[in-house]
């Protein structure tokens, strides 16, 4: 069986990332199922983030938003047989007990409102049930926090989460990899993702710190 993991998106600005991220997910042999949840502040973001991008008018598709964030994905029919979406009210969702096995999760981007939920153990919607199962079960959840600067508050519930066993990775650009195309640091934003969620896949070596090379 392959791995099974949840891409949960919350009301943060960064939408280009879950976009990113799932059209590399569904390309890996070791994927077998991605589950699909969009917060209704990640529907606000993402239509606005949608009308000011350079995705086609056509891809940005009216009803619920993870069908708007799907097809943002430019991703054809066969592909998409690997993603399976969710309601954020479905609190009937498989993905809603612990009983159904998960290989980790992301809540990508995630929202300084959503990590406080998370850390305060509120969870009414399936987003944030989601993320807490996957605390309570102890697979790997990734929290790719999208605010700057920190306050204290988000220090706090960051601590607070990673010592419950959260892996925080916010959105910074690995300046290493070097170019100046966007998808290349998308590239490599979702590579360390992969790793961090046990993913063997490696999307391009060159994406990987070698060192300093000899002259």
């Amino acid at each position: 069986m392959g791995l099974r993991l949840a891409v949960l998106v919350s009301g943060a600005s960064g939408m280009l990332l879950p976009i990113h991220v799932l059209r590399r997910l569904v390309t890996l042999e070791s994927v077998e199922r991605v589950h699909l949840v969009v917060s209704q502040g990640a529907a606000k973001v993402l239509s606005h983030e949608l009308a000011t991008s350079e995705i086609p008018l056509a891809e940005r598709a009216l009803g619920p938003p993870e069908t708007t964030l799907l097809a943002a994905t430019g991703m054809d029919r066969s592909a998409l047989e690997k993603v399976v979406t969710h309601p954020d009210s479905a609190l009937d969702a498989p993905i809603a007990s612990g009983s159904y096995r998960l290989d980790g999760a992301m809540v990508l981007p995630c929202s300084s409102g959503t990590l406080g939920s998370l850390a305060s153990g509120h969870a009414s919607t399936l987003l944030l049930r989601a993320a807490a199962v996957a605390l309570k079960e102890k697979w790997p959840l990734v929290l790719c926090f999208r605010e700057t600067p920190l306050g204290l508050v988000h220090i706090e519930n960051l601590r607070r989460l990673a010592f419950n066993g959260a892996v925080l990775l916010p959105p910074i650009p690995a300046f290493y990899v070097g170019g100046s195309d966007l998808n290349r640091f998308l590239d490599a934003y979702t590579q360390r993702l992969l790793d961090c969620l046990g993913v063997p896949e490696t999307l391009d070596e060159s994406l990987r710190w070698s060192g300093k090379k000899e002259s």
